[in-house]
């Protein structure tokens, strides 16, 4: 019964999925059009601009506008291409985030975590670095495909053992994909943001080893946490070894961009 339903389900999902390699080279499969997400994006970001107190204009906001223009440029012509937009949040939480269509939300808790305008930088760039490489198309089209793949051994198990099949199926199977597919497959595209974010930054001229301090700050500004397997995110200390790591190697395209003239003057 699981291996025919399993086949069913893969069967139902590839066929309506796309396949499309990340910008660090990762096979990924997309059940949606990048305008359907670029539309719910927009969709997303309006309605959140209507309910939260934003800034409007003033220094923040021309501080993570510069910030985003000097990263996008360093975008492929398709995605500068998109209607970037920014907004300032009015809310003490450091957080930011970016959503499909190029919607960059920074809150103004972040200004006191971000203690200069590269390490503002490893936070916005690592957002964008989810829109860059489809995250959002790609989580929803991961959750959708588990979705189907539970309700179509829910629907077997019902047949053969009546309700309770089912729910133990579609209950049980939830927690189980919960944990071993969904949440561990949002880790890789948050690690993978990492990534895409602090070479970004290095191509735009914001020093990459910013990106270190800058978690470091986040570790020192936030309380206790759930451990890295019940995590959507790495562990902090993992993500900061690994930032670190990679810094040496990204001081050269740095260097480069520099010399070339990229050296945005945005803020602190």
């Amino acid at each position: 019964m699981k291996r025919a339903g399993l086949v069913l389900a893969a069967a139902v999902v590839l066929a309506a999925c796309a396949t499309t390699t990340s910008p660090t080279g990762r096979t990924q499969y997309m059940a949606y059009s990048d305008s359907q997400l670029n539309q719910m994006g927009a969709q997303a970001f309006a309605e959140m601009k209507s309910k939260q107190k934003t800034l409007s204009g003033g220094q923040q906001s021309q501080y993570v506008q510069c910030v985003v223009q000097a990263l996008v440029a360093q975008l492929p012509a398709e995605w500068r291409q998109l209607q970037w937009e920014t907004a300032v949040f009015v809310d003490d939480s450091p957080n930011a985030f970016a959503l499909p269509g190029g919607k960059v939300g920074v809150n103004t808790g972040m200004f006191t975590v971000a203690k200069n305008q590269d390490q503002l930088a490893a936070v916005i760039g690592h957002e964008i670095g989810h829109v860059y490489a489809r995250h959002t198309n790609e989580r929803a089209s991961r959750q959708s495909a588990t979705s189907t793949g539970l309700a179509v051994l829910g629907a077997l198990a019902g047949a053969r053992y009546g309700q309770t099949g089912t729910d133990l199926v579609t209950q049980g199977g939830g927690m189980a994909a919960q944990m071993g597919v969904l949440l561990p497959f949002s880790r890789t595209q948050e690690t993978e943001s990492d990534e895409i974010g602090q070479r970004l930054m290095a191509q735009a001229g914001f020093d990459p080893a910013q990106a270190v301090d800058l978690w470091k700050n986040m570790v020192a500004a936030s309380a206790g946490r759930a451990p890295e397997w019940l995590s959507t995110h790495p562990d902090p200390q993992n993500r900061i070894r690994a930032l670190e790591a990679r810094a040496p190697s990204l001081q050269p395209l740095y260097q480069a961009a520099r010399q070339a003239g990229h050296t945005p003057r945005c803020g602190t």
